[in-house]
């Protein structure tokens, strides 16, 4: 079974908003009662979270707002690496060139030659903030996280809120979240543990 999450990160926060954001996000969704103010043991990977609140069902698609919702919310305002969990990245797509290189084989392996700079990037970027991999088809220097992800798999980031074992949301939901960012470009990581 495991334990799945959903992840709306913000693409443009720079250090310096990230703190700012995420206080007006949060303080609009306790608002909302989507979630409470209090802090408790309710997320994976963090000491304490948002736990749901009286009507965070607002936020789940209809057809799955049926159950019963236990876990909460985890804020991340610092540098970021936000992945999907299991499995492997697929493809990425440059965003010079628009060519689309596949990062698995038919039968989901990696392909190491093909992986390895963009391994070597993500290490730098989540030691430094900033690093490049030269496009394999354009050959054009590009910035880590301008680069798009089959499925959403990666986003590099400094403000991220991951929501713990919650129903899938309403695309309303993550377009008032986006607004709430100063119209920012999200992206919307899921995953599973």
């Amino acid at each position: 079974m495991g334990d799945h999450f959903q992840t709306i990160v913000d693409l443009q926060a720079t250090p310096g908003q990230a703190e700012r954001l995420a206080e007006r996000v949060v303080a609009w969704l306790v608002a909302e009662g989507i979630v409470l103010a209090e802090r408790t043991d309710c997320v994976l990977g963090q000491p304490l979270g948002h736990p749901p609140g009286p009507n965070w069902r607002r936020v789940a698609a209809p057809e799955d707002a049926d159950r019963d919702l236990w876990d909460g919310l985890a804020v991340y305002t610092g540098r970021t690496v936000f992945h999907s969990g299991q499995g492997e990245p697929e493809a990425v797509t440059c965003p010079r060139c628009g060519v689309t290189t596949r990062l698995t084989s038919d039968g989901w392996d990696l392909l190491e030659d093909v992986w390895a700079p963009f391994a070597r990037a993500i290490d730098t970027w989540h030691k430094t903030g900033t690093a490049q991999v030269d496009c394999p088809a354009c050959a054009d220097s590009v910035p880590l996280p301008d680069w798009t992800w089959a499925d959403e798999w990666f986003a590099f980031a400094h403000l991220g809120f991951e929501f713990w074992n919650w129903p899938r949301f309403t695309e309303e939901f993550r377009s008032r979240v986006s607004e709430l960012l100063d119209g920012h470009r999200t992206a919307y990581v899921w995953g599973k543990l």
